[in-house]
């Protein structure tokens, strides 16, 4: 009789890691060149970076309709895992876009940017394909060591290096947070995987068990850092202004959908059961976190603090499908963080481009008049703020309907989606004060100065294309979201 060995721990499929090694051989490749000399300003770290990160949507593409659990059941290949993937790696290809012209400018163009990218990315697959607390929480700190040194890149500004530090200091404490909350649900359960969890939860209810109670919402604490939920979200205004704009970018679509990815697998694979124990807090704070976000950008006068506070109460809507639940509201919660991805994204790419020389020039009043001398970029930028205010035909007014239309269907739900749609006119001010600026002001001397790049003008055009088109044809993308979260349910 012939006995088949069965596979070892170490014994795991290529195909379904293939993203993670080509992030790790792009970033291994990007630290080995340093060691060939190039030209100054030379084109090698982007290139690198970029076919990394191709290879890696590659593999996830080639058995992404293939559910594979890996390394005991703590990394699962998965359609989320897919979905997610491929947004990061899109993510990432357009943050290397917006890159590649502005470290050139402001003169801080070196390897290891890139490579601090890739190993972001890195982190941020392994959070939304994980099964385990413990690989969880690998993969977020993986992703926020890298986000420290990006935030703090340009080491001859200060704000830079205080937004670094304050960045760094409020994520130890919250990694400390979700940490010890590990430590307890393992106490009480006497595991950290996943699916143990769920089937430990249908026996015991979550609100008799206080030390399970406990570790929950200290987990809970340390993902709502991550996403900037409400009371939780002190960190985002200094990161974001201190930060090089094209990091500000990549952490506001890359960072907020891993932290949003992780949870959405933890809430469904393990809180599923007791969805209904959670629905009030999960509403109340999507409510202070819409309301405080865009209350608070409604007096910035600085465009990346009023696209910080815009991220913060994009978050509280995203909480406003995650607190519906269910199928389709972790749908629309994953349909949401695409577009938002790509209008963000957008956003920051042209303000990358305001400039000249190592210059930033982020105040709204830098915009007066743009719209006439720079009819391109002004054209975008509006489609950008009215996609994010929830205008049509864009897919930011497809993004509220997911999230508003699976609210709707939770009666209890009801007073949150009256206060989200409030809450997305009150936004209309403050995004249609930069059209007001584009169009209706007059610049103060000779206006901004504008620093064309090849890249960053494509990052535009993509980000414009996918804004539109996913405003127009929004079903696929929808049906996509929708098959990701079905597996977890």
């Amino acid at each position: 009789m012939n006995v088949v060995p069965q596979p070892s721990f170490l014994a795991v499929d290529g195909w379904a890691l293939g993203p993670l090694i080509a992030l790790t051989l792009g970033v291994l490749a990007l630290l080995l060149l340093e060691l060939v000399p190039q030209r100054e300003n030379g084109n090698r770290g982007p290139i690198v970076s970029l076919l990394a990160l191709a290879a890696a949507a590659w593999a996830a593409c080639h058995v992404a309709h293939d559910k594979r659990l890996l390394f005991e059941g703590m990394f699962v290949h998965d359609p989320m895992t897919v979905f997610f993937t491929l947004l990061f790696c899109a993510v990432g290809a357009l943050s290397v876009l917006i890159s590649w012209d502005y470290l050139k400018r402001t003169r801080i163009n070196a390897a290891e940017y890139y490579a601090l990218l890739l190993a972001s990315i890195m982190g941020m697959i392994v959070m939304a394909a994980s099964n385990d607390l413990i690989t969880i929480f690998l993969g977020l700190e993986l992703m926020s060591l890298s986000l420290y040194v990006m935030v703090g890149f340009r080491r001859a500004r200060l704000d830079s290096t205080e937004a670094a530090l304050k960045y760094f200091l409020l994520g130890a404490f919250a990694s400390g947070f979700l940490l010890y909350g590990v430590a307890l649900l393992y106490g009480a359960t006497g595991t950290t995987n996943l699916a143990r969890l769920s089937a430990f939860l249908c026996d015991t209810p979550l609100p008799h068990n206080p030390l399970l109670l406990i570790g929950a919402l200290l987990v809970f604490t340390g993902f709502a850092f991550k996403v900037a939920v409400v009371p939780f979200h002190m960190w985002t205004p200094d990161a974001y202004e201190g930060a090089p704009t094209s990091v500000t970018g990549f952490m506001s679509a890359g960072a907020k959908a891993a932290g949003f990815a992780a949870l959405l697998r933890v809430g469904l694979r393990v809180l599923g059961p007791v969805q209904g124990d959670w629905t009030t807090l999960l509403a109340v704070l999507a409510f202070l976190t819409m309301t405080v976000g865009n209350v608070t950008a409604l007096v910035q006068p600085n465009l990346k603090r009023m696209l910080a506070y815009s991220s913060i109460a994009h978050a509280g809507y995203i909480m406003v499908a995650i607190a519906a639940g269910g199928p389709e509201g972790a749908a629309a919660a994953v349909f949401y963080l695409a577009v938002y991805s790509f209008m963000n994204l957008g956003a920051f790419a042209i303000l990358t481009m305001m400039g000249e020389g190592r210059e930033e020039r982020v105040l709204l009043s830098d915009l007066a008049g743009l719209g006439f001398r720079q009819p391109l970029l002004g054209i975008a930028l509006t489609v950008f703020m009215l996609s994010l205010g929830g205008i049509p035909p864009t897919s930011g007014f497809m993004g509220k309907i997911m999230v508003f239309s699976a609210a709707m269907k939770r009666p209890e739900l009801l007073w949150l989606v009256i206060a989200g749609v409030l809450n997305s006119v009150v936004s209309l001010y403050y995004y249609l004060r930069v059209t007001v600026s584009l169009y209706m002001k007059e610049p103060q001397g000779d206006g901004v100065h504008v620093s064309w790049g090849a890249a960053a003008g494509l990052a535009v055009l993509l980000t414009l294309a996918a804004t539109l088109y996913f405003g127009l044809q929004s079903h696929g993308l929808w049906v996509q979201a929708q098959d990701a979260v079905l597996g977890l349910l």
